[in-house]
């Protein structure tokens, strides 16, 4: 077993994600994985890895390294200002790195989440058939939790292939402001007409309730219709719930899986990644489309990505 690096700082928050654990929800147990799985996904393949193989996710501000052995690893995801050994470094491009380099992942510019993805993968713990880091229940990862000081990252020694290129026109354009497809939820008739069509047509602010579980927006607050209780309910990553006080409530890849307050919205899959990257202060818009056109909006993504990304993930 290899010893890549050891964490000499470990950012804000630093876990490892793969993509997760789908068609599992049945059971209880939430999709967690990569909150912005493409990113990872196209950081894996300019490291010539699979696109779930497990890395690094970085929040906000990364960690620092000191590696403990040769290494060959990608950025991907929001532009943190990485440096190996001083030196800048370029995202979605293969690096090299020797015995005693230095790696160190700053703050993020634009975006919220960085993937580091290292050639041969990283080895984690695994449940239920992912290593991704499940901290809500310490499942999977690095004893389920976020890394720390003096902890150290191994190989999980999988073959890898040749690095891909990624073109500039496959990468993720990170800015504060989300443009987000999303489906009328199963309680979005629980407000007015002018409340739902309001919903679509706002500027949503991302408040400081932000995590991998999900975010609240702010700005304008949503009045329900009376009705009775509701009952538990499956919720999805990319459900949009109105909790009493009117603030809408998006859930992402750590989401519980049933809610009890009205689902106003869905987003579409092949916007579910976009989530990932949002942070306080984030401006966002909601566009209403029609379960045609989120199927074929998600095939043509798939179709766009090729085998970069796994096509169930889009649609």
């Amino acid at each position: 077993m290899t010893a890549i690096a050891e964490i000499t700082m470990p950012g804000l928050m630093t876990t490892l994600q793969d993509l997760g654990r789908p068609g599992l929800r049945h059971l209880g147990v939430p999709l967690s994985g990569a909150a912005d799985p493409l990113s990872l996904a196209l950081a894996n393949a300019a490291a010539g890895n699979a696109p779930g193989t497990t890395g690094l996710e970085c929040t906000l501000k990364g960690p620092s390294l000191r590696f403990r052995s040769e290494a060959a690893f990608a950025l991907g995801g929001a532009d943190m200002n990485a440096t190996l050994n001083g030196e800048p470094l370029d995202l979605y491009t293969l690096h090299h790195a020797k015995n005693e380099d230095k790696l160190v992942i700053g703050a993020a510019r634009t975006g919220a989440r960085a993937y580091i993805a290292f050639s041969g993968g990283l080895k984690g713990e695994d449940f239920l058939g992912s290593r991704s880091t499940y901290i809500s229940a310490a499942l999977g990862g690095h004893e389920g939790r976020a890394l720390i000081s003096g902890d150290e990252i191994f190989s999980a020694e999988l073959p890898a292939a040749a690095p891909r290129d990624i073109p500039k026109a496959l990468r993720p354009n990170l800015a504060h402001d989300f443009f987000l497809r999303a489906l009328p939820g199963p309680e979005a008739l629980q407000l007015s007409e002018g409340s739902l069509a309001s919903f679509f047509s706002a500027v949503w602010t991302v408040g400081r309730r932000a995590d991998r579980m999900g975010l609240q927006f702010e700005g304008k607050t949503l009045p329900l219709e009376e009705a009775a209780p509701m009952a538990s309910s499956p919720v999805f990553p990319g459900t949009v719930q109105c909790p009493p006080d009117g603030a809408p409530f998006l859930l992402l890849c750590d989401a519980q899986t049933v809610g009890g307050y009205p689902r106003l919205a869905q987003l579409i899959a092949a916007d579910l990644h976009l989530t990932g990257q949002m942070r306080p202060g984030d401006r966002v818009w909601f566009q209403k489309l029609s379960a045609d056109l989120a199927r074929e909006v998600g095939r043509q993504k798939a179709s766009f990505y090729g085998d970069l990304f796994p096509h169930g993930f889009f649609c």
